[in-house]
């Protein structure tokens, strides 16, 4: 008996989805062990995930965790991409006393120092 639910590679799925650039990239990242598929590492790239699946990795400097709402069947623009799935990543707390542009050009070595300072402190609490 086959299983009537269609599924797709998981490097594939990252790839239309766009959250690797290449499919290669999507590949080096599963097959190093830092994707887990609804709570289990996928060891391959060609782990098949189906619709409801939950992906937990690693994107940048977060840890992503997507819900498939679709399979793909192209890598299309970013709307379509964003339709393949539910993003059930929690937002980033936002870093206090975090420098904004305000159109002064460069920091100054007093502003970089006090910077410096600051994020030491954040980082003994």
């Amino acid at each position: 008996m086959t299983d009537p639910s269609p599924k797709q590679r998981l490097d594939k799925w990252l790839w239309h989805a766009r959250f690797f650039k290449t499919r290669t990239l999507a590949a080096k990242v599963v097959s190093g062990g830092h994707v887990r598929v609804n709570g289990t590492k996928a060891a391959k790239p060609s782990h098949s995930v189906s619709q409801g699946d939950v992906l937990t990795f690693p994107q940048a400097r977060r840890i992503r965790v997507v819900e498939i709402a679709a399979l793909g069947d192209r890598r299309g623009p970013a709307a379509e991409a964003q339709a393949l799935y539910i993003d059930r990543t929690e937002p980033e707390t936002p870093v206090p006393n975090a420098p904004g542009f305000d159109g002064k050009g460069r920091p100054s070595k007093r502003d970089r120092r006090n910077l410096d300072l600051s994020r030491r402190t954040a980082l003994e609490d």
